[in-house]
């Protein structure tokens, strides 16, 4: 077992990564302390595993509340079904909510949990790689809304993350891939090496080659606690873990929620991320073209889908927390390994990017396979 540390002083928190840990009782023990416990899941990932969690927790006062799955479910309603649960069963502050599922699942326990009585314990149990790469790590919890996802929430630690790799096996071909768009953007935006890395050995990732698993989440979770740990609220730092993400929650909008997979979207946003790069001369087009082609062998969407238009996508990227002043705010590559935050860009350039299939002189063209 693999553990890294969140260091956030008294918010600080472990993350422990390895092979079924989902059924090893000491460890959740040790990670949920409280009499009254509130499980969260969904209908897909409860019949797998949540009776292993009922069962480590069968002396406390254990409730179920099964969402249904995907997207689309990210919303207050969700949220309520969770707080009539915590009231009706008189969970007191001195309780914790378990998130055992994917990011959707996560990120809305944990909205509840960070209101339910202004405050409870939490602990996360991912059971995708897109979860334990990167949304279970980082206090990060919202619902969407009609208008901008993830635009209702709040930051709020968990209490410990465990990431069974186990739960990897039984993960579906698009969700286990939508999860390497977020691997793949740790490697971009701060870790070269593990960019390279990932160039050779991707047919093992997507393999889901034990040792290949454990590398690539560990080293994403030691990036983002790194980032988190240096700045929790995104007043600086942080930001930058929204590569690709400008562009891809606005693809998500526009299509409606779960029509793409979150990391589908983001993968198609690190392209277009990377071509207005180009467009302005901070990346050369043979860098481009290298992650195109990492994105194209992840089996990933490297652009926006027709059904998107230019005005469509802007007017949801005017909705981003990111903004200022109205001015739509792009983090951006300066080389593999290096990302920033701009404002400065043409106008012309963002529009150039947002046309479906128009990528300038140089840069690839291929627009990569569309989601089954």
């Amino acid at each position: 077992m693999i553990r890294i540390d969140v260091e956030l002083g008294a918010r600080g928190y472990p993350i422990f990564i390895g092979q079924g840990l989902l059924a090893d009782h000491s460890l959740l023990g040790r990670a949920v302390k409280t009499q009254q416990v509130m499980l969260v899941t969904n209908e897909r990932v409860g019949p797998l595993y949540a009776g292993a969690i009922e069962t480590a927790f069968q002396d406390r006062q254990l409730c179920r509340v099964t969402l249904p799955d995907g997207e689309a479910y990210k919303t207050l309603d969700s949220l309520s079904l969770i707080m009539t649960a915590l009231l009706q069963n008189r969970f007191e502050r001195g309780c914790t909510v378990v998130a055992l599922g994917g990011g959707v699942v996560g990120d809305v326990a944990g909205f509840a949990a960070a209101c339910y009585q202004r405050g409870v314990s939490f602990v996360q149990l991912p059971t995708t790689l897109l979860a334990q790469v990167d949304s279970a790590v980082g206090g990060k919890t919202a619902v969407n809304h009609p208008l901008g996802k993830n635009m209702i929430g709040a930051f709020h630690q968990p209490v410990a993350v465990v990431a069974d790799l186990a739960t990897l096996t039984t993960l579906d071909e698009r969700e286990f891939r939508a999860g390497l768009a977020e691997v793949i953007k740790y490697g971009l935006l701060r870790d070269r090496e593990f960019f390279d890395w990932l160039e050779s050995n991707l047919d093992s990732l997507l393999a889901r080659e034990v040792g290949a698993l454990t590398h690539a989440v560990r080293r994403s979770c030691e990036n983002k606690a790194s980032v988190v740990g240096a700045d929790e609220q995104e007043s600086g730092e942080r930001a930058l873990l929204n590569l690709g993400h400008t562009f891809g929650h606005a693809i998500e909008n526009v299509l409606g929620y779960g029509v793409w997979l979150h990391g589908e979207a983001v993968a198609a946003g690190l392209c277009m991320a990377a071509q207005i790069s180009t467009l302005l001369g901070n990346i050369a087009p043979t860098t481009h073209d290298r992650i195109v082609q990492l994105v194209e062998r992840a089996g990933l969407p490297t652009a926006a889908p027709e059904a998107a238009s230019a005005s469509a996508l802007l007017a949801a990227m005017s909705v981003d927390k990111k903004n200022r002043g109205g001015r739509i705010r792009l983090v951006l590559l300066d080389a593999i390994g290096h990302a920033s935050l701009r404002e400065d860009y043409p106008h012309a350039a963002l529009l150039e990017v947002l046309q479906p299939g128009a990528p300038p002189s140089g840069v690839a063209t291929a627009s990569g396979p569309p989601p089954a």
